[in-house]
């Protein structure tokens, strides 16, 4: 995957509101799956710089924990290589300055190229985390891997933490 996943150029907003404030290159946080041993920094930006040492966060996708859907951008084979295992009901945890939030993985999809529909704001608060597929194909992936989780009821902490992952800090 080179920058955004082809085709999935967030330029158009899809309804998210942008905060002035965040600029590309800013760390916003910490994304962890504990059961997959998935952990990175999020930094703002999809670019390739980015991408190649953290999440990215679509830029024109709502920020981690506010109402709309936050997009993360990754590669399949290093700071998403996990999702290749993961499941409907895994736990995501996203740290900010400010909050810690709790997902909960709702569906898995693979979709073309083109397909910009990850993006959409939709209802609620939601994160979306997106990679190249297949997982072991050689050379840039033909299509695109989609995981959606769904903020879990009552499970923002006002305090910012880093995740925990496999019992480290």
């Amino acid at each position: 995957m080179t920058g955004a996943p082809d085709g999935l150029d967030p330029g158009h907003g899809r309804g998210a509101r942008r905060d002035p404030h965040v600029s590309v290159g800013d760390p916003l946080g910490w994304i962890a799956i504990p059961r997959l041993g998935v952990r990175s920094v999020i930094v703002e930006g999809d670019d390739d710089l980015t991408l190649s040492f953290a999440a990215g966060h679509v830029p024109g996708t709502a920020l981690p924990g506010a109402p709309g859907n936050a997009a993360l951008a990754g590669h399949r084979d290093s700071v998403f290589s996990g999702l290749a295992h993961v499941r409907d009901g895994d736990v995501v945890l996203v740290t900010t300055p400010s909050a810690r939030y709790r997902y909960v993985v709702s569906s898995t999809e693979v979709v073309g190229p083109d397909d910009v529909s990850a993006l959409d704001a939709g209802g609620g608060t939601s994160l979306t985390l997106i990679t190249c597929f297949p997982f072991r194909y050689v050379g840039p992936a033909p299509r695109r891997y989609v995981v959606r989780a769904r903020l879990a009821p009552g499970e923002v902490s006002g305090e910012a933490r880093t995740p925990r992952v496999n019992g480290s800090s």
